[in-house]
C-alpha cells in the first residue's frame, strides 16, 4: 500500500511538471524542441491518412446500407462481437410482394403473370445486391476499421509517448539552463564574509552566526565555499539528468518514426482492397445488367404490343432496348469522356465486343455460371474456356459461343474475353 502511494505521488508530481512545461510553451515562456522534419511529415501524413480513412470508411457504410438504424445495429453486433442476423434486401422484399400479389390476383391472368416475372427477377436483384454487400465489407471495410482500431492506435500511443519524452527533455533543459544561472550567479557575487562592516560582525549573536553563518563558511583545504559546492553539484545532476532525457526521447524518435514510415505500406494494402472493391461492384453491376436484360426478354414476349410485332425491326421499335439507349455503341459526341478503366484486362464486355471482326473468333473465360433458358442458348459453367464470335444481325450483348461439338448463343455480361 505505501509503495502504490509513493508511485502514485511520483506520478501526480510528473504530470504536474508536464502540465507547467507545456502551459509555458503555449505561453511563449518555454522554449520548445523542434521535433526532426522528416518526422514532422510522417506524423502529418499519418494524420492525413487517419482522417482521409475514416471519412471513406463512414461514406461506403452509407453507400452499402443508406438505413441509419441498420448501420446502428451492425455497429452493436459487430461490438458485442456476435454473428448479424441475414437481412432481406429491399429488391428481394419487392420481389416477394410481387409474388404475392399474383396469388392474389391469379397468376394465369396478363397481369399476374408478368408480376411473377418482375418479382423473380427483383429477388435475383436482391441477392445480387446482398453478395456485393457482403464481399464489400470483407474485402474493403474490415481492412480499413482493422487500421483505425489496430495500427493507428499503436501509432496514436507511440506518439501520445514520444510527446511525454519531449516534455520531459525540455524540462530537463529548463533545469539545467535554471542551474548554470545560480551557479554564475553565486560566483559573481562577492563573498559575504570579506564584505561585511566590522561593527556588524561583533553586534551579530552567536545563534546568528551558528545557524547562518556557519553553513556558508569557506572550506580551508579548497577555498571553495558550501553554496558553491551545492551549486555545481546541482548541475552535474541536471546535466546526467538531461543526458538520460535526451536518450529517452531519441529512442522514443526512432519508434515512432518507424510505425510512421508503415504508412506506406497501409496505402499499398488499401489500394488492393480499393481494387476489390471496383471489381466487386463490377461484378455486381454486370449482374444488374444481365438480369434487366433478360427481364426486359421475357417481358416483350409477355406484351401484347411487343408480342404481336412483325419482324425484329418492328419489336425494337415498339419495344426500345434500355440497355442499348442507355449505352450507345456509337463515338461518344465532343466534349464527353469515357471512363478509365483501372485494369489492363476489361471486365465490361459489351463494348468490347463490338470490337470483334464478323467472322474472327476468340477465347473468353467464363465468369459465372449460366443455364440456357432454350435451345439456342449455350449453358456455362464459371471458370470454363469457350470459344466466342459475332455473326451478322445478332444482338450485340449476345455472342455465339462453341464449346467442342456444343454450340449457341451466350450473354456477353458472363464472360471476360481474352486476347
Amino acid at each position: 500500500m505505501d509503495f502504490n502511494v509513493k508511485k502514485l505521488a511520483s506520478g501526480a508530481g510528473v504530470f504536474f511538471t508536464r502540465a507547467v512545461q507545456f502551459t509555458e510553451e503555449k505561453l511563449g515562456q518555454a522554449e520548445k524542441t523542434e521535433l526532426d522534419p522528416h518526422l514532422e511529415n510522417l506524423i502529418t501524413r499519418a494524420d492525413c491518412t487517419k482522417n482521409w480513412t475514416e471519412k471513406i470508411l463512414r461514406q461506403t457504410e452509407v453507400l452499402l446500407q443508406p438505413n441509419p438504424s441498420a448501420r446502428i445495429e451492425e455497429f452493436i453486433y459487430d461490438k458485442l462481437e456476435k454473428k448479424l442476423p441475414s437481412r432481406t434486401t429491399n429488391a428481394e422484399l419487392l420481389g416477394q410482394y410481387m409474388l404475392d400479389a399474383s396469388n392474389e390476383f391469379g397468376q394465369g391472368t396478363p397481369y399476374g403473370s408478368t408480376l411473377v416475372t418482375v418479382g423473380e427477377y427483383q429477388k435475383r436483384l436482391g441477392s445480387a445486391e446482398r453478395e456485393f454487400i457482403q464481399t464489400s465489407a470483407a474485402t474493403f471495410l474490415t481492412p480499413l476499421r482493422n487500421f483505425l482500431e489496430g495500427d493507428w492506435r499503436t501509432i496514436s500511443k507511440e506518439r501520445r509517448l514520444l510527446e511525454n519524452r519531449r516534455l520531459d527533455l525540455d524540462i530537463c533543459k529548463t533545469r539545467l539552463k535554471k542551474a548554470k544561472q545560480a551557479e554564475a550567479k553565486a560566483a559573481a557575487a562577492p563573498d559575504f564574509q570579506e564584505t561585511r562592516p566590522r561593527n556588524y560582525v561583533l553586534s551579530a549573536s552567536a545563534s546568528a552566526l551558528q545557524s547562518g553563518w556557519e553553513s556558508w563558511d569557506v572550506d580551508p583545504g579548497t577555498g571553495i565555499s558550501e553554496q558553491s559546492k551545492l551549486l555545481s553539484e546541482e548541475v552535474d545532476k541536471a546535466e546526467h539528468e538531461l543526458r538520460v532525457a535526451q536518450t529517452e526521447f531519441d529512442r522514443q524518435a526512432e519508434v515512432t518514426r518507424l510505425l510512421l514510415e508503415g504508412i506506406s505500406s497501409t496505402h499499398l494494402n488499401h489500394q488492393r482492397c480499393l481494387q476489390d472493391f471496383a471489381e466487386a461492384q463490377a461484378t455486381y453491376y454486370a449482374q444488374c445488367h444481365h438480369y434487366m436484360h433478360e427481364l426486359q426478354r421475357e417481358l416483350n414476349k409477355c406484351v401484347p404490343g411487343c408480342a404481336n410485332a412483325v419482324g425484329t425491326s418492328y419489336q425494337s421499335a415498339a419495344c426500345p432496348d434500355p440497355v442499348s439507349a442507355a449505352f450507345p455503341s456509337g463515338p461518344l459526341s465532343p466534349g464527353t469522356t469515357a471512363p478509365a478503366s483501372s485494369s489492363s484486362k476489361p471486365k465490361t464486355l459489351a463494348m468490347e465486343q463490338t470490337q470483334l471482326p464478323i467472322t474472327g473468333t476468340r477465347k473468353a473465360k467464363v465468369l459465372y455460371d449460366y443455364d440456357a433458358h432454350d435451345s439456342s442458348e449455350l449453358s456455362l459453367l464459371a471458370d470454363e474456356l469457350i470459344t466466342v464470335y459475332t455473326v451478322p444481325g445478332m444482338d450485340p450483348d449476345w455472342l455465339f459461343g462453341e464449346r467442342g461439338n456444343e454450340k449457341g448463343k451466350v450473354p456477353v455480361t458472363y464472360l471476360e474475353l481474352l486476347s
